[in-house]
């Protein structure tokens, strides 16, 4: 079996509605006056040119800009006609106005799973318009319920493809979605036009609303976010303490200050850690005697 080809947009160009107006008020005008003779010859002329008046002033048809108009005749597609004013076309021929302005879809706050698997509520704004008018009008059943529901659809997938944040288990460098909005919001973009595509309708952008973990992993995830922020800061005192402790040793040496054993320079060591390394304030202790004594 082959599939059914596509309908695609076909343009329609319409008739100058002003021109069309002036000559049907015109001919309207002409065939009151030829009914008021009231001679036969004269009667059946009247009715042919408001015949043709009829036909002038009802065809005519109104278009705002960046709105377009369908036409069709008894169910057979005609074109589309994308003037701008007053327009005028055959008048038993259907006209659909079809706005072309961009629209926004606030998608609902979803909860999904992202690659871990933690549940996560995530939320998108997407901005789109009318592309092709044939096709959204024709190949699906109604463009806007299908829009929102390809824009749900993609965005569950989305979730699925990225964990929430870095991590042990996550290969270095590779994009997540609280820390690559920007690349999600392009992979999000792209995977919306490729969904759109079958309805006509065009993405002109896309970007995360709403990012959380869902209530119940919230405070689990919080803690321990916490405990690995506490985890770097412990690891980048330690290491400044190092550094300090170093220096001051070396320092100590190369002046000839005073000379210290091994055993001397461990106590120093020590007392000068916990000094740089402790989150409370420390209290110092005289000591009188000798550190063998």
């Amino acid at each position: 079996m082959h599939a059914a080809p596509t309908r695609h947009e076909k343009a329609f160009s319409s008739v100058n509605g002003y021109l069309a107006a002036a000559a049907g008020v015109v001919l309207l005008l002409a065939a009151v006056f030829l009914f008021g003779t009231g001679e036969f010859p004269s009667i059946l002329l009247s009715f042919v040119i408001g015949l043709v008046s009829a036909v002038c002033l009802g065809g005519l048809f109104m278009l705002q800009p960046n709105e377009s108009a369908i036409l069709t005749l008894f169910g057979k597609y005609i074109g589309t006609d994308r003037s701008e004013g007053l327009r005028w076309a055959f008048p038993l021929y259907k006209k659909r106005r079809l706005s072309l302005r961009a629209r926004n879809f606030n998608a609902p706050t979803l909860k999904v799973n992202d690659k871990r698997g933690n549940p996560v509520e995530i939320s998108a704004a997407v901005v789109w318009r009318v592309r092709d008018t044939a096709q959204a009008v024709f190949e699906v059943d109604d463009f806007e319920r299908y829009v929102s529901i390809q824009a749900e659809a993609a965005l569950r997938h989305l979730a699925s493809q990225y964990a929430y944040d870095e991590g042990e288990d996550l290969p270095e460098g590779e994009t997540t979605l609280r820390a690559g909005m920007d690349v999600v919001a392009d992979t999000l973009k792209h995977e919306l036009q490729a969904r759109f595509e079958a309805a006509g309708v065009e993405v002109l952008d896309a970007k995360l609303t709403h990012l959380a973990y869902a209530a119940e992993i919230a405070q689990v995830m919080l803690r321990r976010q916490q405990a690995e922020a506490i985890i770097s800061a412990r690891a980048k005192i330690v290491h400044g303490a190092v550094s300090m402790v170093e220096a001051a040793l070396r320092g100590l040496s190369e002046r000839g200050i005073v000379e210290l054993d091994d055993e001397r320079k461990a106590a120093m060591v020590s007392n000068l850690l916990v000094v740089l390394c402790s989150d409370k304030e420390t209290q110092p202790i005289v000591n009188t005697g000798t550190l063998y004594n």
